[in-house]
């Protein structure tokens, strides 16, 4: 029996250039805890009245402490497809707004980013860390992020608008970056809404969540390393957390380990020895 074919991404048709739209991301995450940053970005994407325009809010955090996740989850709340883009150094502006691709018939096909997509569509999208992104590609964006609403793109010699249910969120990390935030750029990603490191019972609740397999005790055992770890102001973040707790249940199984040992050296495979002074 032949395999069942996926479903052809859509095309739309703007000043006369067909465009292949990307697919929305869609992710088993699950946002635990802290609604209040949750109604926090909810309210800058509300539109009072027709004058009015949604907010681009900027999430800053340290890694791993959910940026995304809260960003994804808000965008599933309000019932809309949610498309990820991840900014990098090398991140060009046709990357962020339209790409010629040759097709099999030696073609050009031009294909929408995740960003066009999620314009044309009414959808979320969330540039994830934006800080390692360079001003020229920033600076393609700058009239998606103000009144204009719409992106240019000088490969396919076309200009993009905006549906008006589309909304935008940028996430960055709270660390060395490559690039710094060109003021104009600055003044339109607000608000910013600063995402820290949970307290212990909601750590614990977002452990439960990704490992539900995994025994109370050695959940509280992580939850218990992370609060010291948050203390001395280190940054290890929840996402290490599940990390150290994965490992330490499969090397438990794997080469017999009680869990407290199993504990341990899982915090120094995953973070490096200099990490266990914070173990219970």
């Amino acid at each position: 029996m032949p395999a069942e074919k996926s479903t052809p991404p859509q095309t739309v048709e703007i000043d006369g250039v067909t465009l292949h739209l990307t697919h929305p991301d869609e992710l088993p995450i699950k946002w635990v805890g802290q609604d209040d940053l949750i109604a926090q970005l909810l309210a800058s994407w509300v539109v009072l009245e027709q004058r009015d325009l949604p907010l681009n809010p900027r999430l800053l955090g340290k890694p791993g402490v959910g940026k995304t996740t809260l960003a994804y989850a808000a965008g599933k709340k309000m019932g809309r497809e949610v498309y990820l883009f991840q900014a990098t150094m090398d991140t060009r502006p046709e990357d962020l707004i339209i790409s010629p691709v040759v097709s099999a018939e030696q073609s050009i096909r031009y294909v929408a980013s995740a960003v066009v997509t999620a314009m044309v569509r009414g959808g979320v999208l969330i540039l994830d860390e934006g800080n390692r992104m360079s001003e020229k590609s920033w600076a393609s964006l700058a009239p998606l992020l103000d009144a204009r609403r719409y992106v240019e793109s000088l490969v396919a010699g076309i200009k993009v608008k905006a549906h008006p249910e589309f909304r935008f969120c940028a996430t960055m990390n709270d660390d060395s970056s490559t690039f710094e935030l060109p003021e104009y750029i600055h003044s339109r990603l607000q608000p910013q809404i600063l995402v820290d490191f949970p307290d212990k019972e909601e750590e614990l609740s977002i452990l439960q969540e990704n490992l539900p397999f995994m025994d109370l005790a050695v959940l509280s055992y992580v939850a218990d390393f992370l609060q010291r770890a948050h203390r001395a102001d280190e940054r290890y973040s929840v996402r290490d957390g599940i990390n150290i707790a994965r490992y330490a249940g499969k090397i438990g199984r794997e080469l017999g380990l009680e869990p407290p040992v199993a504990l341990k050296r899982s915090i120094s495979q995953v973070l490096g020895e200099e990490a266990l002074v914070y173990g219970p």
